[in-house]
């Protein structure tokens, strides 16, 4: 599966990211991967401001999840969603909840290392569909 790429500027980087703008592309999101290069991850573009939630199953590294309003602004920051393979029991699997626009995927510690914070605005995003 193909994922557009995009990059945000943040306060203290510049990420890459790849793009999951479909129901296709959000199901399958970050499953499978066992490396994510620092400043890179995903962003889901989902189509409204609403409570949206991650069932993190098969997602092999752990993540800092950024959720983000369509004002741009960061609303909740779940760090260090831990990783869950195939055989992970299904109660054992990291589930994770927020009010968002926006959700970014970003290696374990990236949020906190590129200057993200509840309040934190993101330029940019509203250009994105």
């Amino acid at each position: 599966m193909e994922f557009a790429r995009v990059t945000l500027n943040l306060p203290n980087a510049t990420l890459l990211l790849e793009v999951a703008d479909t129901e296709a592309k959000q199901e399958r999101g970050l499953m499978y991967r066992t490396i994510l290069a620092p400043h890179t991850g995903m962003i889901f573009i989902l189509p409204h401001d609403d409570v949206v939630a991650f069932w993190m199953k098969n997602t092999l590294i752990p993540l800092d999840m950024v959720f983000v309003g369509a004002d741009g602004s960061i609303r909740l920051i779940a760090q260090n969603v831990p990783a869950s393979a195939a055989q992970t029991p299904e109660d054992n699997v990291a589930r994770v909840a927020g009010f968002a626009k926006y959700v970014l995927e970003l290696p374990a510690g990236e949020a906190t290392a590129d200057g993200l914070q509840p309040g934190v605005a993101i330029a940019g995003l509203s250009k994105l569909r």
